[in-house]
């Protein structure tokens, strides 16, 4: 193992926690206090009725100056809401915060073992002397003080990337603004109306785009996409790839080489080269490179020679201090399955669509006429839930769908007078304006059939014949229309797909960017310094996708005012020495803080501080011991087993838990007095990941009754976005190994508990310890 020596002989300081009744009205706190006195390295010993109290922390300090003590364990309560108490107290008193060790005999021991007051005071005691045979390993630890480039890089220019970069670029900062698409706006380029008010898109759109395209702070790059990221929080180097317009600056929008073009992009009317409407940004024509024929015919309409089909890509590299990815949804694809097999017929259209062909500036100048016959509509059918809800494709509801359908469905109603009928399975209007419109469309005349369509025959007049079901009447249906519109749901971006590798970000099982935290963290990713707004994390409509890119600038821009930032010296370090240059650290790391070095002609492993977030998955990793957590190093955590498994090491269940999941819910078992037997020993990592091979065998070398292995729910709840799968492939590859070693695989345990989960906790640590009775009863001694 990787040895890290304390840095001067430890004189250790322990302070016991009555606090009040909680503690001291099941364990024998002086009797703790006693045996902690006759613990090697122990100078001072003694109790207080509230530790965390200010004669409390007076106390710690006064003993840290009069008897020059330089590590302090407190026995208390749980670390995790008193550490940075005791750290800041033992920091006034000149020693380094990081000197400091927590023993929580209140949730881990009083609480769970009120009505045990023997059995408590003796785990308390092994509590504390874990503590102290950890604190005397320990050396302090310096925060990372990273300094922050003053520069944000936007990804998207939809309404979260615009309204994100306008707030970033009002604050004062500089913004990258990248858009994979030529023309800035989003999703709201293919959209006439919005709803629930039924206002002009390009009202809501066309100020946001100007105000970029004008910022003297914003830079817009579109026709680009990012294809590389490194870096850290504060100072990512990104490359940034441009494909070429075909169409430069002196085009005038004269509209000729459109009406020249033969080739259509989709049945909304668009051609290879385009314009989404009259207020474009940038004001020019682009062509689809993926659509065009390369025919040329554009080239000879073009009167000022503005088109040019041998444009080449473009690549730059910049340096940016925070990313914001608002790179939006796209459309379901109906026609990705055979779940919908009449979408390819002519007259089935998609809601987006039926927009463009409603707009009075798109491509078909508002004539609502079937794509087969060019016959006018006089009946149409709209599908709900198309890509939405499904039991085998995609799960959840896209929030907007329902309002689409209503916005359109009242258009035609009220201002085309077609016949309208929809086939749905519930409306959902989510806020209070929304039921105003349905209401409203309800009234109008249009037809609500609960129910689903199951075949879509195209007889020979052009028409459209839906074989249904009324859930309602409960009997079959058949209706003939002109057009059926499929009402599509939202799914992530396809488009971002090489992005999510570039960064190795999470993502849901439905493809969107999954945030830190759902409820504490939603604006946020694993990753510091990169954030989500918008639709890419999620479906939303326009107003809640607004708000969303105001929060997530705003979080940016609380990142870029400081100078630097500080970040604490829980990293990992890997002793050159020790390492064999197999990789596996550089593979398994989660953040990619890890990279090869050159070495006297040799690659090797290095950390790159700045980016490691303490997770420890290297060191659990890594097969030379050459890895290791600072803070959390095998020699500490070892430490703490031996200690643990001092005295009775059959009837003993070492439990391995992760801070963020599963030793809070080994806390919120203590909080709810939730009683489990006393022959259970904690020892805190901050991610399952960290828990090596050697660690376990240790435990299991020493004879521990059971170890368990215990961290966040898979796949998404993890706080290092993958260490409890790593976790997951070490303990099985273990558990095959333990047989030929003689040792009961039964021994190892791996559970997934989060931090709402005492009970679970309770019922996980009864198992194993009636399981360890029931061994202690079979063993020949």
């Amino acid at each position: 193992m990787s040895k890290m020596q304390p840095y001067s002989l430890p004189r250790i300081g322990v302070y016991v926690c009555h606090c009040g009744h909680n503690i001291a009205g099941a364990v024998d706190v002086a009797a703790v206090r006693e045996f902690a006195a006759g613990l090697k390295n122990v100078h001072v010993a003694r109790d207080h009725v509230f530790c965390c109290a200010e004669p409390g922390q007076l106390e710690i300090q006064d003993d840290i100056r009069q008897h020059g003590l330089n590590r302090i364990v407190v026995a208390a309560c749980s670390p995790r809401l008193h550490e940075p108490t005791f750290r800041r107290t033992i920091k006034e008193a000149g020693l380094n915060p990081y000197l400091l060790e927590m023993a929580n005999i209140r949730e881990h021991c009083s609480w769970v073992h009120f009505f045990q007051g023997q059995q408590a005071t003796a785990k308390a005691k092994d509590l504390v002397a874990m503590a102290v045979a950890r604190v005397t390993m320990i050396f302090p630890l310096t925060d990372r003080r990273v300094p922050v480039l003053k520069r944000a890089l936007v990804v998207g220019g939809g309404p979260a990337g615009l309204q994100a970069a306008l707030d970033l670029a009002d604050t004062g900062y500089p913004v990258l603004l990248v858009e994979r698409s030529p023309f800035l706006g989003g999703m709201l380029n293919d959209y006439w109306r919005i709803f629930p008010q039924g206002e002009m898109a390009t009202c809501l759109i066309t100020p946001l785009k100007s105000r970029v395209l004008f910022h003297p702070l914003v830079e817009v790059a579109t026709s680009s996409e990012v294809v590389s990221v490194s870096g850290h929080i504060g100072n990512y180097q990104v490359e940034i790839h441009t494909e070429p317009r075909y169409v430069d600056s002196s085009c005038d929008l004269c509209g000729k080489c459109s009406e020249v073009c033969t080739t259509q992009r989709d049945k909304g009317g668009d051609k290879a080269i385009y314009l989404p409407n009259r207020l474009a940004s940038p004001p020019l024509y682009a062509i689809d490179g993926q659509a065009c024929s390369r025919c040329g015919d554009c080239v000879e309409a073009c009167p000022r020679g503005a088109i040019d089909l041998q444009m080449k890509p473009i690549d730059k590299r910049m340096e940016v201090g925070t990313i914001i990815l608002a790179t939006g949804f796209q459309p379901y694809d109906p026609l990705k399955t055979d779940r919908y097999p009449y979408a390819g017929l002519p007259n089935v259209v998609t809601s987006v669509e039926l927009e463009r062909m409603l707009d009075p500036e798109g491509s078909t100048g508002g004539c609502l006429r079937r794509p087969s016959d060019g016959k006018p509509v006089e009946r149409v059918a709209f599908l709900q839930c198309v890509g939405s809800r499904e039991q085998d494709g995609n799960r959840y509801c896209s929030r907007v769908c329902c309002m689409v359908t209503l916005k359109q469905a009242h258009i035609l109603k009220a201002e085309r007078q077609v016949d309208v009928t929809v086939y749905y399975s519930d409306i959902r209007a989510l806020k209070k304006t929304y039921e105003d419109l349905y209401a409203a469309v309800r009234s109008s005349g249009v037809l609500f059939y609960r129910g689903r369509i199951d075949r879509v025959v195209s007889p020979s007049n052009g028409a459209l014949q839906l074989h249904g079901y009324n859930e309602l009447l409960q009997t079959a249906t058949l209706q003939e229309v002109d057009l059926l519109v499929l009402a599509l749901g939202m799914e992530a971006n396809g488009n971002a797909g090489p992005l999510k590798e570039v960064l190795k970000l999470s993502v849901g099982d439905d493809g969107f960017f999954l945030e830190a935290h759902p409820k504490l963290r939603p604006l946020e990713t694993a990753l510091d310094g990169i954030f989500l707004a918008g639709t890419c994390q999620g479906p939303k409509d326009i107003s809640e996708t607004i708000a969303h890119a105001s929060g997530a600038a705003a979080k940016a821009g609380t990142l870029l005012a400081h100078e630097q930032i500080t970040l604490d010296g829980i990293i990992a370090r890997i002793d050159l020495d020790e390492c064999v240059g197999c990789q596996k650290c550089v593979q398994k790391c989660p953040f990619h803080a890890v990279h090869l070095v050159e070495v006297e002609g040799e690659k090797k492993a290095a950390v790159i501080a700045a980016a490691c977030k303490g997770c420890g998955v290297c060191a659990g990793e890594c097969p030379t011991g050459a890895a290791q957590l600072l803070g959390y190093t095998d020699e500490q955590l070892v430490a703490q087993v031996q200690a643990a498994l001092r005295e009775e090491a059959d009837r003993k269940v070492v439990v391995f838990a992760c801070n963020w999941c599963s030793y809070a819910g080994a806390d919120f078992a203590g909080v709810s007095r939730l009683q489990y037997p006393e022959n259970v020993r904690i020892i805190r990592v901050p991610c399952s990941g960290r828990v090596s091979e050697r660690l376990i065998m240790e435990a299991l070398r020493l004879g521990a009754a059971s170890v368990l292995v215990s961290g966040c729910h898979p796949p998404g709840d993890c706080h290092y976005i993958s260490g409890n799968l790593r976790a997951l492939a070490r303990v099985q590859r273990l558990r095959s190994k333990l047989p030929k070693k003689n040792i009961d695989p039964q021994r190892l345990q791996l559970e997934w508990i989060s931090a709402t989960e005492g009970n679970k906790f309770q019922a996980v640590v009864e198992r194993l310890c009636q399981q360890a009775r029931g061994n202690q009863r079979q063993s020949p001694g």
